[in-house]
């Protein structure tokens, strides 16, 4: 589920449709939850579709550790990927916003972790990075990592229109990072390893 405080709006011809904040969103807001209405498909699930319904998949889904495709029921599928992206995935099935966002700018995701199968050139936005790639997550988890980091502590600070989708496991585990009892789990643990899971189903 996407923050409330947004919108659909179409951004350009380039670009498409994108999702916009309507109010202002603070730096270490909750921006968007895994919840129960999101679907996963197995890549069994995704060979057995007709083509229609895989460009769609394609076109909308990221892949989670487990290799399979996740599909926003909401919104959420239109956030644009910047290599500055505004938001940042967890190892939390929730993703946070890592710098303000103001009314009227895109909240976007860096496509890098989202385990995509092959690289695509995204728009130039003056960054030396000018390629996605699939393994971007093993190369930049650590930069990402320390922006969730400086922003998470905020989470109980702010209020979180989002909070109430969390699971009562996902609170748990916020509250003991937030306490010190626990560790911040690496974006890390986000990637899909392909060739393990391969082995693994030998």
């Amino acid at each position: 589920m996407i923050h409330p405080h947004t919108e659909l709006r179409f951004i350009s011809k380039e670009i498409g449709y994108g999702v916009v904040a309507v109010q202002f969103i603070p730096a270490g807001t909750i921006t968007w939850v895994l919840d129960k209405l999101d679907r996963e498909f197995s890549p069994l699930d995704f060979h057995n579709m007709e083509p229609i319904y895989q460009d769609i998949l394609d076109t909308y889904t990221y892949r989670n550790n487990n290799g399979n495709l996740v599909l926003c029921w909401d919104h959420g599928r239109y956030v644009n990927h910047s290599f500055n992206s505004n938001c940042l995935t967890t190892a939390y099935d929730f993703e946070i916003a890592v710098r303000d966002i103001n009314p009227g700018e895109q909240l976007t995701d860096d496509y890098g972790y989202l385990n995509i199968t092959s690289p695509f050139r995204g728009i130039n936005e003056g960054t030396r990075r000018k390629t996605v790639y699939p393994d971007d997550l093993l190369k930049y988890y650590k930069v990402w990592d320390n922006k969730i980091r400086k922003v998470f502590y905020k989470i109980d600070k702010l209020e979180q229109p989002l909070h109430q989708v969390l699971s009562d496991k996902t609170k748990s585990k916020i509250e003991s990072v937030l306490s010190g009892e626990a560790e911040l789990a690496s974006i890390l643990s986000n990637y899909y390893d392909e060739k393990k899971h391969v082995l693994a189903d030998k």
